[in-house]
């Protein structure tokens, strides 16, 4: 039986919290989403859970929402301003804001009793020197951000170690990978859009002329970057599995992928395969800072808790992302609503 009944979802109308939001309603849990819809879609929220529009910097807005809702058991925390590329122009965004608007939340939560949080972290932590860029990265890999954005993660991260030292808050960091893949339903719908594999079925759209590959002269075994996959359904039932241990747990920090890498052209090849479409590619430079191979060792938490990813297939995710993308070309605009 569960030991937790309420659970609140920051960023909940977002991609991935969207899709967590659906899975906790599944496994039977009440769910509150607080989303200032920066960048998530209203129309993400699943109708059973109770949606309130706010904004995290708005101490007002947070003590109202428990005020509201005294009953939250946890927390899972995805609301972040989360372009790496906009955090390198804008670093006080992610420096600053995203730090604030976390302290905001764990200040509020923790005072009126709140123990259980999970922090949507990233791989953005392991920005990795040469000699180490081709090992699959475990939670032993020195912590080298590669942006402010991954930073601000790692700026979070620290003050729930804190936390958890000085009220005894239970959490877990989960660090993933390329979260990609959709539900029927639910998909990714960004503006602007930065992921490989959303990019690519745009293209299958006749929404872009091509994809362009950035670098094709990197030490792997076709030219081009190497990265881990991960679908967000896989990633959702690892927020509940950990969330449901964490009396057990305490503190954890994981890291989440398939363990296994695909490079820029095999993504591409296999959403020719998957599409039908011939998908026109061009070789652009190498942008700064794109290491050669980024994959998670994900057995961690695989013998910890028994986490399986179940959509190990590439082109099982890319085939459920097309069938997103083709019914909804408009993202949730498609919608009509």
């Amino acid at each position: 039986m569960k030991s937790l009944n309420k659970i609140l979802v920051t960023g909940g109308a977002g991609y991935i919290g969207s899709i967590t939001t659906q899975e906790l309603i599944s496994a039977g849990y009440d769910v509150v989403v607080f989303d200032n819809l920066h960048q998530g879609h209203a129309e993400a929220v699943p109708p059973q859970a109770t949606f309130v529009r706010g904004d995290l910097a708005d101490k007002a807005a947070v003590k109202a929402l428990f005020d509201d809702h005294p009953d939250i058991d946890g927390i899972m925390h995805f609301a972040s301003y989360t372009l790496v590329g906009e955090s390198m122009e804008k670093p006080l965004l992610y420096l600053r804001d995203n730090l604030v608007n976390a302290a905001n939340l764990l200040e509020e939560a923790t005072a009126r009793g709140v123990r259980r949080f999970i922090l949507s972290s990233t791989a953005n932590l392991f920005d990795l020197p040469p000699d180490r860029q081709f090992d699959a990265i475990d939670e032993r890999f020195p912590i080298i951000p590669g942006s402010p954005y991954g930073e601000g993660k790692f700026f979070i991260e620290r003050m729930l170690h804190w936390f958890n030292r000085i009220y005894g808050l239970k959490y877990a960091c989960l660090r993933y990978f390329n979260a990609c893949g959709a539900l029927p339903d639910r998909g990714e719908d960004h503006n602007p859009e930065t992921h490989l594999i959303p990019l690519v079925l745009q293209v299958a759209l006749g929404q872009r002329p091509h994809i362009t590959i950035f670098g094709d002269d990197y030490p792997t075994r076709d030219g081009t970057c190497l990265r881990d996959y991960i679908h967000v359904i896989d990633l959702a039932h690892a927020h509940i599995l950990v969330m449901e241990a964490l009396d057990r747990l305490v503190t954890r920090q994981y890291n989440l992928g398939n363990g296994k890498g695909y490079t820029v052209k095999e993504v591409i090849e296999a959403a020719r395969r998957v599409t039908g479409h011939p998908i026109p590619a061009i070789v652009g430079p190498r942008r700064p800072g794109d290491p050669a191979v980024l994959v998670a060792s994900s057995e961690t938490i695989r013998r910890e808790l028994g986490w399986e990813p179940k959509y190990a297939s590439l082109e099982a995710i890319i085939q459920s992302a097309w069938e997103w993308h083709r019914t909804h070309p408009r993202g949730y605009a498609s919608l009509g609503k």
